[in-house]
């Protein structure tokens, strides 16, 4: 192995532990690479990029990856209407795969002999990236200093300040994970099954009360226009964002398996991700077919499971993906939504595509297609096979 390692970098306690650490105590020379996507602001990102460079750090890039992660896994989880336990759009813990695939991209430019995290060992993120890692370049040495060392905090913060980085790591009361699809809230609470987060808790208070109505356009599926205004899919979600947050839309608490075989517990704060979820779903419910829509629902469990459990890379996915681009062509129109605090309510939509089609019938009132004759005779052909069965078997 050459000197070289690759640090997957955020700036906080645990990889600015392993910037001087892998330099003092390894000997490598430390690049550090932060891949945003979409939870930083261009000032975030320059500060961090000054403390891995303060921290030791022979180079430090910024990636901008909020495009891609969209592109490949956002824009899909919208189209297979991704709720994991049907709570959790999945918000933060997508981003990993995402992030580990820059990172590598970087290992492989400068042609480094390491890779590096600083997940400790008792999360499903220490899975997320090892697994794209090992797939890709099994080659690569992995380094995981914390999850090595089983530090503490307080052992980091030490070990830092010995070596004159002296920096504040005053802990909050609780874990936030800010990014483009929602933003997960971890506490003492979140740790026990009958105790909740509460509000202050939140990133975004309430600050909304009435009501408001909104207008999303979706073309082949994907969200194009806020309220008659079109615009790209990444900052539409930024923008839906920060007019639906403020009600208090999106929170929940999931509950769910991890990775490594225990139950977690986390709160979040989603409001696009929700919002467009439910939009685009009734959008589908006009516009599939009976068959489309049950088929739909399965890859959507499945799809979700896949993500959440870092096996990205499976072909299956892309397989899936393939199907969901071909049945999203008519999930064209738009929907319209009333947003008050806490809550949202998807009023009803319209598409050129709407297979509610009053020229065919009209629910519970008329039919053009078929008279009641016909019906008599389709409930005999359709009802004959149980007759046959409850004939035989009494």
């Amino acid at each position: 192995m050459n000197n070289k390692v690759v640090l997957a970098f955020s700036g906080g306690l645990d990889t600015s532990f392993c910037v001087p650490y892998l330099k003092n105590e390894r000997g490598l020379e430390v690049h550090t690479v932060m891949v945003n996507t979409g939870g930083f602001s261009p000032e975030e990102a320059a500060a961090i990029e000054k403390r891995a460079l303060a921290l030791g750090a022979a180079s430090h890039t910024t990636v901008d990856a909020s495009k891609t992660y969209y592109e490949k896994g956002i824009k899909y989880m919208v189209f297979g209407n991704v709720l994991r336990n049907n709570t959790y759009p999945i918000s933060v813990s997508s981003e990993r795969i995402f992030q580990a695939l820059e990172v590598l991209r970087k290992v492989k430019e400068l042609g480094a002999g390491a890779v590096a995290h600083g997940s400790t060992g008792a999360g499903n993120d220490q899975v997320r990236f090892d697994i794209v890692f090992d797939i890709l370049a099994p080659e690569v040495k992995i380094i995981a200093p914390v999850r090595e060392l089983g530090c503490k905090r307080s052992e980091e913060i030490a070990y830092l300040k010995e070596h004159g980085f002296d920096f504040s790591w005053e802990k909050s009361k609780y874990s936030i994970n800010q990014g483009l699809w929602g933003t997960s809230v971890g506490g003492v609470e979140t740790l026990q099954s009958d105790t909740w987060i509460p509000e202050e808790a939140f990133p975004v208070q309430v600050t909304k009360t009435g009501s408001e109505l909104i207008r999303i356009g979706f073309v082949s599926g994907e969200a194009k226009s806020l309220n008659g205004e079109e615009m790209d899919p990444v900052e539409l979600i930024k923008k839906l964002h920060s007019i639906a947050a403020p009600y208090g839309i999106g929170r929940d608490t999931h509950v769910g398996d991890t990775i490594i075989g225990i139950k977690g517990r986390v709160a979040f704060e989603a409001a696009a991700p929700l919002i467009l979820i439910k939009a685009h779903h009734l959008l589908e419910k006009h516009v599939l077919t009976k068959g489309q829509l049950y088929w739909k629902d399965q890859i959507s469990v499945w799809y979700g499971q896949q993500m959440h459990e870092a096996m990205y890379l499976d072909p299956v996915m892309r397989d899936m993906e393939a199907m969901m681009d071909n049945m999203e062509k008519n999930v064209t129109g738009e929907v319209t939504v009333e947003l008050k605090p806490y809550h949202f309510t998807v009023l009803g939509c319209s598409s050129e595509h709407d297979l509610m089609n009053s020229r065919f019938a009209a629910y519970g009132e008329e039919n053009h297609s078929y008279s009641g004759e016909d019906i008599v005779g389709f409930t005999k052909v359709i009802a004959n096979p149980l007759k046959i069965y409850y004939a035989v078997n009494e």
